[in-house]
């Protein structure tokens, strides 16, 4: 898994920083005094598989650069309830006034992180490849494709300039499939692929020269049909309307990779605490 580069990182806290102090946080200023001081510990209320933990850190050490971190747990560890992740000890100013951002980006993070490891355990054994995928929440691309890593998936596209993926509103305005191949091999492109609604589309973009082909909301029916006219021609992703309860069957038809969006589009925000040491 590759971790975003720190420029990244800082910009998106000190982004969700502003976003949620604006010109500072009132009540923290209005009760408590400079010099107090507090122990906190992060941990979990469910079984996790935590992603996020030394940005959280990062955040809560811009509010309170005195604050000392100790880990218990790292990125892509499968936790049980009440495992214990961070515990802080450090300026009770800076450290509440950090907490939520802290705990967003972690808990959403670590809900990326462990519904891709579900739909990974799901397809164990079959030799398959889960992807993410681009429909991820705006600003926090960078982050939630590193989660999606952590959880056993491998990254596709980070933006449009990071491959050539001719979809199908690309071959509705160029007329064709073969059409659209054409004009991006005419542009110089390499490692062409093309999505394919149709086993004929599927002839088509073979003839043409496609490097790979995603295979959109077919039946398993059509995706077996579609690994055997290819014969290993192309490398065949799976894609579209992707569930837990049908990844598997999915996998079995024999294509090689199956992307999904839910893992970063709309997995839960996993429960984790931050309280008091007793």
């Amino acid at each position: 898994m590759t971790y975003p580069d720190q420029i990244t990182v800082s910009r998106i806290i000190e982004d969700a920083l502003e976003e949620d102090i604006g010109n500072g946080d009132l009540t923290s200023a209005a009760v408590l005094g400079e010099g107090e001081w507090l122990q906190l510990v992060m941990a979990t209320r469910e079984e996790i598989v935590v992603a996020g933990l030394d940005i959280a850190a990062q955040i809560f050490c811009r509010l309170a650069p005195k604050t000392k971190v100790q880990f218990w747990a790292k990125d892509s560890d499968k936790l049980s309830a009440g495992a214990l992740l961070m515990s802080l000890d450090g300026p009770a100013r800076g450290l509440l006034t950090a907490e939520r951002t802290a705990l967003n980006l972690v808990q959403t993070l670590s809900g990326i992180a462990t519904e891709t490891r579900r739909y990974v355990d799901a397809i164990h054994g079959t030799g398959v490849v889960l992807l993410d995928t681009r429909k991820t929440i705006p600003g926090l691309r960078a982050l939630s494709k590193y989660a999606t890593a952590v959880g056993g998936a491998t990254n596709h596209r980070m933006r449009l300039d990071d491959g050539v993926l001719i979809k199908d509103n690309h071959v509705a305005v160029t007329g064709s499939v073969a059409s659209a191949v054409s004009l991006a091999q005419k542009a110089g492109l390499k490692d062409i692929e093309v999505e394919c609604d149709t086993l004929e589309q599927v002839t088509e973009a073979l003839d043409g020269g496609a490097d790979r082909i995603l295979l959109d909301n077919m039946s398993n029916n059509m995706l077996c049909r579609a690994v055997k006219m290819t014969a290993g021609r192309a490398p065949l992703e799976a894609s579209g309307g992707v569930s837990l309860e049908t990844v598997r069957a999915i996998a079995e038809t024999g294509v090689d990779f199956i992307s999904v969006g839910s893992i970063t589009q709309s997995a839960r925000a996993v429960d984790i605490g931050l309280d008091l040491t007793s």
